[in-house]
């Protein structure tokens, strides 16, 4: 189902440096925030400026009682720069929610996510209500302040990094098969670096369990229309990951 589409400015309440060029933003938009699904993304403009195109940002929290939604996310170019320097009281314009979001009908799944992959599972792990365990993995302890995020809102968390500073030493992937093997989790939900979601799409179908995996694409409009988004699917066709997804069932979308 669709979800409705609002195009509106909202205030920013707070910016805070999580990490090395990493941003936590949260504005007052009670409209998107009522309604806005985990898995489910906005496109954010400057207002001003000279950053004309808006940027896809994923909902890391939307908190329907106070209308608030919050955005984790890496300073990569001009226009992330940009949002980075904007300070509580200013404005940016929201058109949202766009895609569609991850499955919710599942008893017990397992996140799995790496670096800022992380910031739409926080969203889905809050809805879970601790029926979730999160498998996640960064570059060195540094990165890893996602941990205390999801502490409130997950069961268990598994940890890993590239230099072994914090948890087991390697991909967070490398923990996957054996985590399958007790046979606790009826699905894989996964966001990270694609070919992170490949193998974990991999080893959740040789556990026989479902996966479903959040696509991150440049795109313009974010509506569907540009096509700039547009992925090859596993049956020949094209898919629009700002409309068809971003989240897909792994099969969609991978070999």
């Amino acid at each position: 189902m669709d979800l409705p589409k609002f195009s509106l400015d909202a205030e920013i309440l707070s910016q805070e440096q999580m990490a090395e060029n990493v941003y936590r933003m949260t504005v007052h938009c009670p409209q998107i925030a009522g309604v806005a699904q985990p898995g489910t993304f906005v496109q954010m403009r400057l207002l001003g400026g000279d950053v004309l195109l808006r940027r896809p940002l994923g909902i890391a929290e939307a908190e329907r009682e106070k209308g608030t939604l919050s955005f984790l996310y890496r300073v990569l170019g001009k226009g992330t720069a940009a949002f980075s320097r904007l300070r509580p009281g200013a404005q940016v314009n929201l058109l949202g929610p766009l895609g569609h979001g991850f499955c919710m009908d599942l008893h017990r799944p397992l996140l799995v996510g790496g670096g800022m992959g992380l910031s739409p599972l926080l969203f889905y792990a809050r809805c879970m209500e601790k029926r979730a365990d999160v498998l996640m993995g960064g570059r060195h302890a540094g990165e890893m302040f996602w941990t205390e995020l999801f502490k409130p809102y997950v069961s268990k968390s598994y940890l890993a990094t590239d230099d072994g500073s914090l948890g087991s030493k390697g991909f967070a992937v490398s923990l996957l098969p054996k985590l399958l093997e007790k046979g606790e989790y009826d699905a894989v939900i996964a966001c990270g670096p694609e070919i992170m979601m490949e193998r974990a799409a991999e080893m959740a179908k040789a556990a026989g369990i479902p996966c479903q995996v959040s696509l991150e694409k440049r795109m313009a409009c974010g509506l569907g229309a540009c096509l700039s988004c547009s992925v090859d699917a596993s049956d020949g066709t094209r898919k629009k990951v700002c409309k068809d997804g971003p989240v897909f069932w792994a099969e969609e979308v991978f070999p």
